[in-house]
């Protein structure tokens, strides 16, 4: 690779010794200097002068908290996607209902992705209203959360539940009738897969899927990501990946404690730059889209509810934890003295409690208390200053979830919680007043990979209607964008690496349209665009990496396709 100096308007370091620099010094995939022009040419002398011709160059955005692979082969084609910004309203989704039945072969099952009651202002479907929808095509539509899947009896019958009807996993269930037959509902990631499993195989090529879910996040900004719900069957696809030319992501893994492997180390052929296995991921409730999160507060009975099936006499509360304290701490004690990280999803307060106990008790268990372990809460949604400040009493990281509160903040302010609990949801400016190491993430494909959408929505605390509920939990516009790359990377243990432009990181950079420094925030939005992104020095040709993966052998991949349906938390 040749030497290159890139010049733009302004360059955005994120680095607190010199926040601005007029040029960049690259050798190899690594960042040799910053500073002026000739600060560089003196670095590096002969170097190429390259005018990227951004508004500002800054360091790429880091993705704490995704699930890369597996969005990819969940919502990207032959997958269609109905989530609520593709399709906003019910009669959208029938649209592409509509649209599907008359493009697709007969024989291929369907499948959509992103079904949201809530935002969609319809129930959930049953089977009769399936059926007529799509008669005898075998048809499978997934919940946007991941914690439900719908379905017709032309499945049914193909797996042959009409007569022998499934008995209910261990933490999940089926929807039923009176006389115990399905209903043509299930709901958490064992019935989900259950139902998904068996069809994945015929729905295409796994990691073409994948990689357009690469490059859709390339295209928000994003050089490094991470795979919260890794299993040690992606491994072949993520090597894959990032053996393609231009491949446009790093991606740290943390395996799921579902595994058998879960506390066993993993070495990746790609080199650790590209991919390595970081930590232990888990749940300690579930999604406050349907209603399962563990809260102290109750859920509304407003229309908005009813619709969405949440009823509030037995929605959220204790019972909505997946974990007991006696299993979280026996996987706790498993991995936490072989180093790992530990990464609890926990929306509701109760989940936060159990979390924040399970973690004091084991650092002090281990002799972690006072050490660099950095531990991490996922989501917090109904996080308060107490949570935050003990998180940062112990140590432990939290990486909030801006979109919740950007597609959601209507509802939650009045229709699915009361305005003491709703309004306040994501709280951007608690969080970093607690001093805790605080990351932004979008948690794909429950959100679109927009990282300044999440910017902007922590610094305005605007949702995507205009609204703006509890304006002084807004942080600054550096708070945001620290958070969403020098504090992400530091949550990822990456922060030698990547999240800021300094001598001696690996040369990734997002071109962005405008310095979001001089631009009003509540423009953010539609003024802050992205140019393209670098990765090691090497601009990332999307057409090159995606033409790639398409034109290679991936038969060994299929088995991807039958992983897809326990992706997203």
């Amino acid at each position: 690779m040749a030497d290159l100096i890139l010049t733009a308007a302004t360059i955005i370091t994120m680095d607190d010794d010199a926040p601005r620099a007029q040029a960049v010094a690259v050798s190899g995939d690594t960042i040799v200097a910053v500073g002026s022009l000739d600060d560089c040419r003196a670095a590096l002398p002969g170097a190429d002068v390259i005018d990227t011709g951004a508004a500002a160059l800054a360091p790429g955005f880091v993705e704490p908290h995704g699930h890369p692979l597996i969005s990819g082969v969940a919502t990207q084609a032959p997958a269609r996607s109905i989530a609520p910004w593709d399709a906003p309203t019910w009669a959208d989704v029938q649209e592409v209902f509509a649209h599907s039945l008359a493009t697709t072969d007969a024989e291929t099952p369907l499948w959509f992705a992103g079904f949201d009651a809530l935002l969609h202002g319809h129930p959930a479907p049953k089977v009769d209203e399936l059926d007529k929808i799509f008669g005898d095509r075998i048809t499978v539509v997934t919940d946007n959360s991941g914690h439900g899947v719908y379905f017709n009896s032309a499945l049914i019958k193909h797996y042959g539940w009409d007569v022998n009807p499934p008995v209910d996993p261990v933490a999940a269930h089926f929807g039923r009738n009176a006389d115990g037959s399905l209903n043509g509902q299930g709901f958490e990631l064992p019935v989900v897969t259950a139902v998904a499993v068996p069809l994945m195989a015929k729905m295409g090529d796994p990691l073409l899927s994948a990689a357009h879910y690469y490059a859709l996040m390339s295209r928000g900004g994003y050089t490094s990501t991470s795979d919260m719900t890794y299993d040690p069957k992606f491994a072949g696809g993520y090597e894959a990946l990032a053996a393609a030319p231009s491949c446009p992501l790093r991606v740290s893994m943390w395996e799921m404690s579902l595994t058998d492997t879960y506390s066993d180390p993993t070495t990746f052929t790609a080199g650790e730059s590209w991919l390595t296995k970081a930590g232990v991921k888990l749940w300690t409730d579930g999604s406050p889209w349907v209603g399962n999160i563990a809260i102290s507060f109750p859920y509304l009975d407003t229309e908005a509810t009813r619709t969405a099936g949440i009823d509030p006499a037995t929605a959220g509360g204790a019972q909505s934890m997946n974990y007991t304290r006696e299993q979280l701490d026996a996987i706790v004690d498993h991995a936490a003295p072989k180093g790992w990280q530990m990464a609890f999803h926990a929306n509701g307060d109760l989940a936060l409690d159990l979390a924040l106990d399970t973690y004091e008790d084991a650092l002090n268990r281990h002799g972690l208390l006072g050490t660099d372990h950095r531990w991490r809460l996922e989501h917090c949604g109904a996080g308060t200053r107490e949570h935050f400040d003990r998180a940062a009493r112990l140590g432990v990281h939290v990486s909030l979830a801006p979109f919740q509160y950007y597609y959601w903040g209507e509802l939650l302010d009045g229709s699915m919680f009361d305005s003491e609990h709703g309004a306040r949801w994501q709280a951007f400016a608690d969080a970093v007043a607690s001093g805790a190491c605080v990351s932004l993430h979008n948690d794909g494909s429950v959100s679109p990979p927009t990282p300044v959408i999440n910017i902007a929505t922590a610094v305005t605390r605007r949702t995507r209607k205009g609204n703006v509920h509890r304006p002084e939990q807004s942080i600054s516009l550096d708070q945001a964008w620290r958070a969403q790359t020098i504090d992400a990377a530091r949550t990822l243990r990456r922060e030698h690496l990547i999240g800021s432009i300094a001598p001696g990181k690996l040369a990734d950079f997002v071109e962005l349209t405008a310095d979001p420094w001089t631009v009003q925030p509540a423009a953010l939005i539609d003024s802050v665009g992205v140019a393209g992104t670098w990765l090691g020095g090497q601009r990332i040709d999307l057409d090159e990496f995606l033409g790639a993966v398409g034109g290679s052998d991936n038969t060994e991949h299929v088995h991807l396709a039958e992983r897809k349906a326990k992706g997203c938390c």
